[in-house]
């Protein structure tokens, strides 16, 4: 039978399951050629069925016979009931086996009186008929639960398995990993299905209940474990309230009737005391045996565990110290097989035990809790804070509303809600959740509706459901000058005000309204907090930062490895935005997403997209910007940051333009205005002018270009608290002198002199080198250009030194040096074709067809004359697939060297990828 059959494509259901039916294609298209056998194995929940169904439906799409058989455990007594049910489909075709095998078939199926038939005899019968039902095409036997199949069906069966081979006939099964069984499954092929990966069970969560909240996914993958019954069953046995995260979750996820039958009959008979230490086994939560073991006097070994170990249901290592339960849902279970009041002695025994880790005996002291205690309360917000400090924001989300339900005072229980509900909105992504935390506290303490944590997270929350920003600038305002703080900078209520405050602020674009954000800054006692203090600087205001607060930047950067708090890393990031080092906080950003997409915080994870983005943009990671900008408007979209999309607007405009697809780009850009102008945020909205501008000189229209520069900052002025403007200063440049406006670029660059923008960053140090060169319309003006191209690492910026290069051959065009002139465009065009800057590709093309000649030709005269020994040695290596980092260390360089030399000889090869090197190498030997 020809295999292509069995290629179809990969069932769109089974997610995370690509390699497994890969796998059984594999098994189907060898069995229709000579027979065998497949079994799976695993454990209950983790998708055996559902593979045994895919594997029927491939073999019936490819013209297969299906014989199917599940073993019920009511029949597991009946002889042969299996085999009948099995068999039932080939009756007509009894009557075409020799007489010896259609007696003992019909005899042991009951279907005819007689003694019984020999075993061997009932089993060459079986493959008699097997073989004879369909000789043309394969037989396939696709039997569920090989461990529930009757006595003699098992045995019977599991000699056929071992007689296929040569048949076309094949045989697939499923067991439970460990369970006992009558089918001998020794010498067989045998497949053991896990868990989903973590990505895969996102997707399958996601897929089917898409509106789950951040908390709740991460809560269900951990409980679940990468079962995929476990995952759909405890999320259907949720209420849409706790799936979207505005009703708190159960402390132990109740299992559907389905599921607690699994585990009824395998806990039913284990001792009272082994029970008893599988509940704290279960509510400890680690592992432990030490820490079990300490809980005098129900243990001194390891004896009482043993029952449950050999029921399948627990894996122990005494060496180790170490328990692990076989399946996730058996803490369910046995949380379900528990009283309350065995629960709470369970958790009391286990605080006790964990007198040195102040966190998780602050949980176990709040479940053994039955009613209101402020110790306890107080010990569980303590333990919030560092959960937060570690990363975990869904975790401090959690304890600090469990710290508000065991509050006494009406007051203690909303201050705690409103800082659950500015973490929610903060980090975890949970809008919907925080918003009605934030009602609940306003409900508990009307006199405490102006808080701190409660006015930030509701500035949050009306931006996002389209409320405007003047109006959270009001609340936040009236919550810090009227609160009773003292301005004490330990105050973190205050303290995260002022940074909402700030991006509130940002976002409004209203100069007047900074006065009482520094005002309130300068009154911190004894001294505003270091981060606070360089974000208040280098973020609003970038233009008039200096050198040295660019150093403590740096310095706090490099503790970011150490860093956990999202909301930290993400401010570290905002700070970095606009003095150009967030190549040096990707790490940090990337840790935010990929916590993210691995269903935790969501909202900081927004954030890690955003930086990570820009950077890209910047950098030349084009195709990477594209994708995280595509990502973050969904999730922006998915959890209901109406107004965060502003962002990723900005970003899908940006790439639009850079790619010369003017019409998208300005719908980006006028969804962006809309989105930033109904909620008043003037200062977002001005972003959009920085695609306008780009996407107008890419086109040859200067006018339009100056337009939008300009309209950030004017011409000779670089305005406060307007930093997007450092970002189309060398716009604004090229388009005034384009358009004849030379007293004008002449101003701005003395401006950006004036405020000493090259110390701020190399970018700003290139863009300020660059717009000197380009107003200069002397004799000076070539060397000028030359000495902006060699500025510190601008192969870092590779659009902007494109652009220079472009701009630099375009003039020496003009002054008649064409030779000099296609060396720079060609060098501008490769990167240009690299980067998919189409505009700017066609803009160098045709000045070079202007300089006199064609890019190739103008390809190899470059290549002939300029490439230095030097150049020329670190090709080669590249070209043998060593990595920058390796080059270096070979020819005692720095890998930022080794990378600035690659970039530059790139051009001269007419190249732009590392790919292409050893070909362009060996066309250069060929050269006269």
């Amino acid at each position: 039978m020809h295999s292509e059959p069995w290629r179809g494509p990969v069932l769109p259901t089974l997610v995370g399951r690509t390699a497994e039916l890969e796998r059984i294609r594999a098994f189907l298209a060898g069995a229709a050629r000579v027979g065998g056998t497949y079994l799976l194995t695993g454990e209950p929940g983790v998708g055996k069925t559902v593979l045994l169904d895919a594997a029927v439906e491939i073999a019936a799409e490819a013209g297969a016979k299906i014989l199917r058989a599940a073993g019920v455990q009511f029949e597991a007594d009946v002889s042969y009931s299996s085999l009948n049910q099995l068999l039932v489909p080939l009756a007509p075709a009894y009557a075409d086996l020799q007489p010896e095998y259609r007696q003992a078939l019909t005899v042991a199926l009951g279907m005819s009186d007689g003694p019984p038939p020999a075993r061997l005899t009932l089993i060459n019968a079986t493959l008699a008929l097997l073989q004879q039902a369909c000789p043309d095409r394969l037989v396939l036997l696709a039997i569920d639960d090989l461990p529930w199949l009757d006595r003699a069906s098992a045995v019977l069966l599991s000699s056929v398995a071992r007689r296929l081979s040569g048949s076309r006939v094949g045989l697939i099964g499923t067991s439970r990993t460990g369970g006992d069984s009558f089918f001998e499954r020794g010498g067989l092929p045998e497949a053991e299905l896990g868990p989903l990966s973590n990505s895969a069970a996102v997707d399958l969560l996601k897929g089917r209940f898409p509106s789950l909240a951040p908390g709740v996914l991460k809560r269900l993958l951990h409980e679940s474990q990468g079962n995929p019954l476990a995952l759909l069953e405890l999320s259907s046995g949720l209420t849409g309230a706790q799936r979207a995260a505005r009703s708190a979750l159960p402390t132990v996820m109740i299992l559907s009737d389905r599921l607690q039958a699994v585990f009824a009959d395998r806990l039913a008979g284990l001792p009272d005391a082994t029970k008893a230490l599988l509940l704290r086994a279960v509510l400890e939560g680690s592992g432990d045996l030490q820490l079990l073991s300490s809980l005098d006097p129900l243990m001194v070994g390891f004896d009482d565990l043993i029952p449950a170990q050999r029921a399948h249901l627990i894996r122990l290592d005494t060496t180790a110290a170490h328990l692990t339960f076989r399946h996730p849902l058996l803490r369910s279970a046995i949380i379900e097989d528990s009283t309350p009041e065995q629960r709470r002695q369970a958790h009391r025994e286990l605080a006790e035990a964990l007198d040195e880790d102040p966190d998780r005996r602050a949980w176990h002291l709040a479940e053994a809790s039955s009613g209101s205690d402020e110790v306890v309360a107080s010990q569980l917000e303590q333990a919030a804070q560092r959960t937060l400090q570690r990363g975990d924001s869904t975790g401090a989300v959690q304890a600090l509303v469990r710290a508000a339900h065991l509050s006494p005072t009406r007051s203690d229980r909303s201050r705690r809600l409103a800082q659950a509900a500015y973490l929610g909105v903060g980090t975890t992504g949970e809008l919907l959740g925080a918003a009605q935390m934030l009602e609940q506290a306003r409900r508990l303490d009307p006199e405490r509706n102006t808080s701190l944590h409660a006015a930030a997270a509701a500035a949050y929350i009306l931006l996002n459901a389209d409320g405007d920003v003047i109006t959270a600038y009001r609340l936040l305002v009236g919550a810090i000058e009227s609160g009773s703080h003292g301005y004490d900078a330990a105050d973190e209520g205050l303290i995260e005000a002022l940074h909402t405050l700030l991006l509130v602020c940002f976002w409004a674009g209203r100069v007047e309204l900074w006065d009482p954000f520094y005002r309130a800054l300068d009154r911190l006692k004894p001294e505003t907090p270091e981060l606070l203090y360089l974000l208040s600087r280098m973020f609003p205001d970038p233009a008039r930062v200096s050198a040295p607060l660019r150093v403590r930047l740096a310095a706090l950067i490099d503790r970011l490895s150490a860093e956990n708090e999202p909301m930290r890393i993400m401010r570290v990031n905002t700070a970095a935005a606009y003095v150009d080092l967030l190549g040096e906080t990707r790490e940090s950003a990337w840790r935010l997403v990929r916590d993210g997409r691995m269903g935790g915080a969501v909202r900081s994870s927004i954030g890690g997209l955003m930086y990570l983005a820009l950077d890209d943009f910047f950098t030349g990671r084009w195709a990477e910007a594209q994708q995280l900008a595509d990502e973050g408007l969904a999730l922006c979209t998915a959890h209901g940051y109406g107004f965060v999309t502003w962002f990723f607007l900005y970003h899908q405009a940006l790439l639009a333009a850079v790619r010369g697809q003017d019409q998208a780009a300005h719908e980006w850009a006028d969804e962006l205005t809309r989105v930033t102008e109904l909620r008043k945020a003037r200062g977002a909205a001005e972003w959009a002018h920085h695609p306008r501008s780009l996407a107008a000189l890419g086109q040859g229209d200067f006018e339009g270009a100056y337009r939008h520069a300009s309209a950030l900052s004017p011409a000779g002025v670089l305005a406060p608290f307007v930093p997007h403007a450092l970002w189309v200063v060398m716009d604004l440049v090229e388009a005034a002198v384009c358009t004849g406006r030379y007293q004008e670029a002449d101003a701005h660059v003395a401006a950006m002199h004036k405020a000493d923008l090259a110390g701020i960053s190399p970018r700003l140090a290139l863009l300020v080198a660059a717009s000197t060169a380009i107003a200069d319309q002397g004799e000076s003006s070539p060397a000028r250009f030359e000495e902006a191209l060699k500025t510190p690492d601008a192969y870092h910026w590779p659009f902007d030194q494109a652009r220079i290069q472009l701009l630099y051959g375009e003039r020496l065009r003009r002054l008649r040096l064409n030779t000099e002139a296609r060396a720079q465009l060609n060098a501008a065009l490769a990167t240009f074709q690299r980067l998919g800057a189409v505009p700017w590709a066609e803009r160098a093309r045709s000045e070079l067809r202007a300089a006199g000649q064609g890019q190739k030709r103008a390809s190899k005269k470059v290549t002939v004359t300029v490439l230095t020994a030097q150049e020329r040695n670190i090709a080669e290596l590249a070209a043998e697939g060593l990595t920058n980092r390796q080059i270096a260390e070979r020819l005692f360089l720095s890998h930022r060297t080794v990378g600035a030399h690659l970039y530059r000889l790139y051009p001269k090869l007419g190249i732009s990828t590392r790919g292409a090197l050893r070909d362009a190498l060996a066309a250069l030997e060929r050269l006269p």
